[in-house]
C-alpha cells in the first residue's frame, strides 16, 4: 500500500543482525561428511546426461543474470560516500536500495537546493540539519490510499480472510503486519476488512495489526488517523460513515479500532521481523531494493509468517525464485502462501545470568565462574577472552599453540598484541560487536606462516549479562586451511569434469540440436521475463514519483487559486473606492506619467482613462493648465509631504470656466509618485 522504501516496528522485536544468521562452526566429522557428500555428488553428476547438465547450468545463469547486471553497473563513488555518511551520521542505511532510483531522487533534491555534486551536498548536510528531513522526504516516497488497487483487496476479502479466520480458531489472536505503512491508510484498510469479516467487537478483541515504516513524519500522521475527504474518495460512503468520524474538514478513524493498530519505526533490511504472523502486507516497497536486499527481506518475511500465513505484495513485485517456500494464491494480485517448513531466526541471544550471593566476595566469585564457563563453552578452537575494558583475561591452549601466546600476555591490553591486527584488524570489529551486542563472523582470514598459508574463520562473540554493555568478548579462531584446500581441489576437479563434458558434448552435438534450440528458447523467455519484471519495477517507481509530484502541483494550484481570488477581491474593492470619490483623482508615477484616472476626473475634464494612462501628465491637452502644477508637484516629491491646496483657473469638459482646487500628496507605493485631488470650487458643493 505504501511506497516508502522501507518499513518496520519498535515493538515485539528486538534489534537484530543485518542479513542472514551465520551457521555454527562445523566439526571435523561434519566436514568429513560434507566431503563425502560432495564426492558422491560428483559421481552422480557423471551419470547425468549431457542435456540435463547443460539445462541446469544455463538455467542458473539465466536466474542470476539480473543480479549480475546490477553488480556490473558502474559505481558512483560520490553517491556511495554520501550513503555511508547518511548511515554513519543518522542511522539510515540506504545501501540496499536500487542505485538508479536512489541516485535520481537524491539528484532531484540537490537540484532543488542548487548543489552541483555529492561532496558539496554532504557539506550542506553537515551544516544544515533541517536538510536531512527534506532529503529523507524526497527519498521515501509516500504515495498510498485506502484500498489501493481494489481488485487485489477484493481477493484478500473474498479468499484470504475467510481461510485465515477459519485456521485461527475461535479464540486465537490474529496477528497482521503492514510493512511500509506510510501514512497509515493501508493499516486502517486492514482493520476495516477484519471488522467487516469478524464484526467490530470481535475484531477489537482478537486482531492486532502492526504498522511500521522508516519515515517518522509519516508515522506521526498515521498515528493521528486523520484524513481529508479527498483521501477517502475511493472508499464507499457507507464504510466511510461507519469507520470514520468527521471533525471539520478531517475524517478520523474510529478510536476503538485505532487502538488495535500499533505504529512504530522499523527498517526491514536491518531490524528483526515481527513473528508468528497470519498476514504480512508489504506493497510497492521491495521494488526499491536491489536483488540482494530483496532476498534478505524475503528471508525475514518467511521467518515472520506462520505456516500457511499469507504474504501480500504490490503489483510490481514478484517471488520469482521462492517457489520452494511460497505457493502462489494469485500471481496476478501478488498474493502468496507460506509453505510448511522451518525457518531459522535471523538473530539469537544468550544472556548471562548471575545468581545473588550472600556476600560481595561470593557474588563476584559466582559471576567470575559463570563467565569462565560461558567463555570455555563457546570456544571449540583457539580462543582469547577479553573483559569489558579490552584486557586479556583468558587464553586457551589452542591460542597458545597457534599464535605463540603465553600466560604473560594475560592482563595486557589486547590492542598491544600482534593478534589484534594480524591476520586481520580485530579492534574495530570488537568495538562493533560490543556496540551492536551481536556475534560478528569473519570467513577465510589469511595468515602467512613462513612459506605456508593458513586460513581462519573468526567469531567475535559478546558475552551478555543483561540489557547493558556486554561483560566480555570471546574471540574464537577456527582453522579452515584444510577445508579451503579441499574446496580448491574440488573446484579443479569440477573444471576437469567440465572439460570432459565439453568433449562429450562435441560427440553428441548432432543428436541434441533440436533439444538445444528448445532449451535456448526457454532461457530467452526466462531472461525476457526477468528483464520485463525489472523494467516494470522501474516504471512503477517512476509512476509513484510522478503521482507524488502531481499531488504537490495540485496543492500549489489550490493555493494560487485562493490567492488569485483574494487579489481580485482587493482590486475590486480599491477600484470601487477610487471610483466612488466625486472629486477627480489622478495618480502619477515617479516619471510623471498617468497611472490612474478615476470617474471624477472623467466627469471634470472629459478625458477617458484609455486616453491618458501611460501618457506624460504635463503633455496632456485638457482644460487644466498643468504647467502651473510643476512647482507644487516638485515640492511634494522633494519633501515627501502634502502640498496645496492650489487654486488654478481652468475650463471643464463643457467649456465652462472654473476655479480648480488641486491638492498634491506623495504616493509611497510602487516606486513612488504623487496623487492629485482636483475639485471644482465654483460648484455649489465645492469645499
Amino acid at each position: 500500500m505504501s511506497d516508502s522504501p522501507g518499513a518496520g516496528t519498535e515493538q515485539d522485536a528486538g534489534p537484530g543482525a543485518l542479513g542472514h544468521p551465520e551457521p555454527p562452526h562445523v566439526t571435523e566429522q561434519a566436514r568429513e561428511a560434507e566431503r563425502e557428500s560432495e564426492t558422491e555428488q560428483v559421481r552422480e553428476a557423471e551419470r547425468v546426461s549431457e542435456t540435463e547438465q547443460e539445462h541446469e547450468t544455463e538455467r542458473a545463469r539465466g536466474a542470476g543474470r539480473a543480479r549480475d547486471a546490477e553488480r556490473d553497473q558502474p559505481v558512483d563513488q560520490g553517491l556511495e560516500d554520501l550513503l555511508d555518511f547518511l548511515r554513519d551520521s543518522r542511522g539510515f542505511d540506504f545501501t540496499g536500495y536500487k542505485r538508479s532510483t536512489l541516485g535520481r531522487r537524491i539528484r532531484k533534491r540537490m537540484s532543488d537546493v542548487g548543489v552541483p555534486d555529492y561532496g558539496d551536498y554532504r557539506d550542506l548536510l553537515e551544516t544544515d540539519t533541517d536538510e536531512f528531513r527534506a532529503l529523507f522526504n524526497t527519498i521515501l516516497i509516500n504515495v498510498t490510499s485506502v484500498f489501493r488497487d481494489p481488485d487485489a483487496w477484493g481477493l484478500i476479502k473474498r479468499d484470504v480472510l475467510p481461510a485465515l479466520v477459519e485456521a485461527a480458531g475461535d479464540d486465537d489472536e490474529i496477528r497482521v503486519w503492514s510493512a511500509g505503512c506510510s501514512s497509515g491508510e493501508e493499516a486502517y484498510s486492514l482493520a476495516i476488512l477484519f471488522a467487516e469479516e469478524l464484526g467490530i467487537k470481535e475484531c477489537v478483541r482478537r486482531v492486532k495489526i502492526y504498522a511500521t515504516d522508516v519515515d517518522e513524519e509519516a508515522l506521526r500522521d498515521a498515528r493521528l488517523g486523520q484524513y481529508p475527504a479527498k483521501a477517502l474518495a475511493s472508499l464507499d460512503k457507507e464504510l466511510r460513515d461507519k469507520y470514520f468520524e468527521r471533525y471539520g474538514t478531517q475524517h478520523v478513524f474510529r478510536t476503538d479500532l485505532r487502538r488495535r493498530v500499533i505504529f512504530g519505526r522499523h527498517d526491514i533490511t536491518r531490524d528483526a521481523p515481527i513473528s508468528r504472523l497470519d498476514l504480512l502486507v508489504c506493497r510497492n516497497t521491495l521494488m526499491y531494493f536491489n536483488v540482494e536486499a530483496q532476498t534478505q527481506i524475503l528471508d525475514r518475511f518467511h521467518f515472520a509468517l506462520r505456516e500457511g500465513g499469507h504474504l501480500f505484495l504490490g503489483k510490481a513485485e514478484m517471488l520469482l525464485n521462492d517457489g520452494d517456500r511460497f505457493d502462489a494464491v494469485s500471481i496476478r494480485q501478488r498474493v502468496f502462501r507460506r509453505r510448511a517448513g522451518h525457518s531459522l531466526p535471523p538473530f539469537a541471544s544468550a544472556p548471562v545470568k548471575v545468581r545473588a550471593a550472600e556476600t560481595m566476595a561470593e557474588q563476584e566469585a559466582t559471576r567470575t565462574r559463570q563467565l569462565y564457563d560461558l567463555i570455555l563453552d563457546a570456544s571449540p578452537g583457539a580462543s582469547v577472552a577479553l573483559d569489558g575494558d579490552g584486557t586479556v583475561m583468558l587464553i586457551n591452549n589452542g591460542a597458545r599453540a597457534q599464535f605463540g601466546l603465553t600466560s604473560n600476555d594475560m592482563g595486557r591490553p589486547f590492542r598491544d598484541l600482534e593478534l589484534s591486527y594480524r591476520p586481520i584488524e580485530l579492534r574495530s570489529l570488537i568495538d562493533q560487536a560490543m556496540h551492536e551486542r551481536r556475534t560478528l563472523q569473519v570467513h577465510g582470514a589469511e595468515r602467512r606462516l613462513g612459506n605456508a598459508l593458513q586460513y581462519f574463520d573468526i567469531d567475535i562473540q559478546p558475552i551478555l549479562g543483561g540489557p547493558g554493555t556486554p561483560l566480555a568478548i570471546n574471540i574464537t579462531f577456527t582453522d579452515v586451511t584444510q577445508a579451503t584446500k579441499l574446496r580448491t581441489e574440488i573446484k579443479r576437479v569440477r573444471e576437469d569434469l567440465e572439460t570432459a563434458y565439453e568433449e562429450l558434448q562435441a560427440t553428441n552435438e548432432e543428436l541434441e540440436t533440436t533439444n538445444e534450440e528448445l532449451q535456448s528458447s526457454i532461457e530467452e523467455l526466462e531472461t525476457t521475463n526477468e528483464e520485463l519484471q525489472s523494467t516494470n519495477e522501474e516504471l512503477e517507481t517512476t509512476n509513484e514519483e510522478l503521482q507524488s509530484g502531481n499531488e504537490e502541483l495540485e496543492t500549489m494550484n489550490d493555493e494560487m487559486r485562493l490567492r488569485t481570488t483574494d487579489l481580485d477581491e482587493a482590486r475590486a474593492f480599491l477600484e470601487g473606492v477610487v471610483t466612488s470619490i466625486a472629486a477627480g483623482v489622478v495618480v502619477l508615477s515617479d516619471d510623471m506619467r498617468a497611472r490612474s484616472w478615476n470617474r471624477g476626473a472623467v466627469d471634470l475634464w472629459g478625458l477617458r482613462p484609455d486616453e491618458v494612462l501611460g501618457e506624460s501628465f504635463f503633455a496632456l491637452d485638457f482644460g487644466l493648465p498643468t504647467d502651473h502644477l510643476r512647482e507644487v508637484i516638485q515640492q511634494c516629491v522633494a519633501s515627501g509631504k502634502r502640498a496645496g491646496p492650489v487654486s488654478i483657473p481652468a475650463v471643464n469638459r463643457i467649456g465652462r470656466h472654473i476655479e480648480c482646487s488641486v491638492i498634491c500628496s506623495p504616493f509611497d507605493a510602487h516606486n513612488g509618485g504623487v496623487v492629485l485631488l482636483m475639485e471644482d470650487l465654483s460648484t455649489e458643493g465645492g469645499n
